[in-house]
């Protein structure tokens, strides 16, 4: 059974539980609200949400620049540690919030990124964090799966990925009077190990604007990252570290209402979701770039997706936190999709939700459990096969004995 944790605009937590073993009528999604936060308003309001691998740790970020660590137990949350961001101005919000190995990475859209680690066993007294000063207007922020580099772009700034041990290291240096020349944009910064460049110019010769709105890691191992990353122009671009610094594919007018809101790889391969700053909600083959099916009656424009091994789930303006049904591509990228998602539960919650993220160690467990039901069945099984064989041994021995004893009687 997933679970997704969603964040809004007043502060409060709430789980949504996704059943589809219901009942015919019964409903299949049940909300409830984990942490109460509407105290503070909407200064309070929930800009970014993570949750740790093993589903045990959650951290949320506020407009108001707080930020917390909580121990997530079924449907409660404890609160671990808290702190703010004082960098954090007016106007400016967090754009990236990742619980990893070693800690909680935060960051801003005026590029102060924090690592907030806690003591041994979770002990928040001898917690302690390291700063480090990116580019300002970004827009969005992501660290990689394997935690070693995490990526960021914005309005103009170019998609980059910087090592992530190193971003805390590298310390400004004053330019000597041999470098004191205007640098080159190529050139990178301390811990930055790679940055794209712009795309050719437009027909008119004229220089496009760079303007990346979300990223999602495709993949990344060693020194090579996939990134898709969706622009203000509707844009989907696909980049290869390892292959060039522009685009290796760029899919234009993906959006059809404003630009790329948000964008989330899927667990099958080659699946894309990309939400516009509309209603619209699609799916997407990263093979060729089409789009594989939309979902509709959608009622509201969307401001969040997360998607789990089963079902990808979305939150809207529209105060819904929708549950989608979702399929893989076809094999043969040629061919047509034949089976199209759907919106399979929508629940509305009282204000308008801002982030959902899907709650690995949930659905971990749920499959854990699974598989322990199915491992006793298995082993009832076996001890009614063994006694069924028993029986059948016993049937067979018991007939060659009655034609003994006929055999016997004949004789005497």
């Amino acid at each position: 059974m997933p679970r997704f944790l969603a964040g809004d605009e007043l502060g409060n937590i709430k789980s949504l539980k996704y059943n589809p073993a219901q009942k015919p009528g019964e409903a299949k999604a049940e909300v409830s609200t984990i942490y109460e936060g509407s105290e503070g308003g909407k200064e309070k309001a929930i800009q970014a949400l993570a949750v740790s691998a093993d589903g045990a740790m959650i951290s949320a970020a506020r407009a108001d620049g707080t930020a917390g660590i909580y121990r997530l137990e079924d449907d409660s949350l404890e609160t671990v540690h808290d702190w703010k961001e004082p960098r954090l101005k007016v106007g400016q919000r967090y754009v990236g919030l990742s619980v990893s190995s070693r800690g909680v990475y935060s960051c801003t859209s005026n590029g102060a990124l924090r690592l907030t680690t806690l003591g041994e066993d979770g002990d928040a007294s001898t917690s302690t964090s390291h700063t480090a000063v990116l580019p300002m207007r970004l827009a969005t922020w992501q660290l990689s799966p394997d935690e070693k580099t995490f990526a960021y772009g914005g309005d103009e700034v170019e998609l980059s990925v910087w090592d992530t041990e190193k971003a805390f290291m590298a310390k400004r240096t004053e330019p000597t009077s041999e470098v004191k020349k205007r640098k080159r944009a190529q050139d990178l910064l301390p811990g930055e190990v790679w940055r794209a460049k712009n795309v050719a110019n437009d027909t008119l010769n004229l220089r496009q604007p760079v303007n990346n709105t979300c990223l999602t890691y495709l993949s990344s191992s060693g020194s090579r990252s996939r990134i898709a990353v969706g622009t203000q122009l509707g844009n989907v671009r696909q980049y290869d570290t390892r292959a060039a610094r522009r685009p290796v594919v760029d899919w234009k007018n993906v959006a059809k209402v404003g630009g790329v809101r948000a964008i989330e790889k899927g667990f099958h391969e080659h699946e894309l979701f990309v939400a516009d700053q509309g209603c619209n909600l699609h799916a997407l083959d990263l093979r060729n770039g089409r789009v594989a099916y939309g979902y509709k009656g959608l009622s509201g424009a969307i401001t969040s997706i997360a998607a789990s091994p089963t079902v990808l789930a979305s939150s809207a303006l529209d105060r819904y936190l929708r549950v989608h049904s979702r399929f893989p591509p076809p094999e043969n990228p040629n061919d047509q999709q034949e089976q199209k998602g759907e919106v399979l539960e929508k629940v509305f919650v009282n204000s308008v939700p801002t982030v959902i993220v899907w709650d690995k160690g949930q659905e971990e467990s749920t499959q854990n459990d699974a598989e322990g039901e199915g491992e006793e069945e298995s082993d009832d099984e076996d001890v009614w096969e063994g006694m069924q064989n028993v029986d059948d041994d016993s049937e067979e021995e018991d007939v060659p004995s009655k034609r003994r004893s006929k055999k016997a009687n004949k004789s005497s």
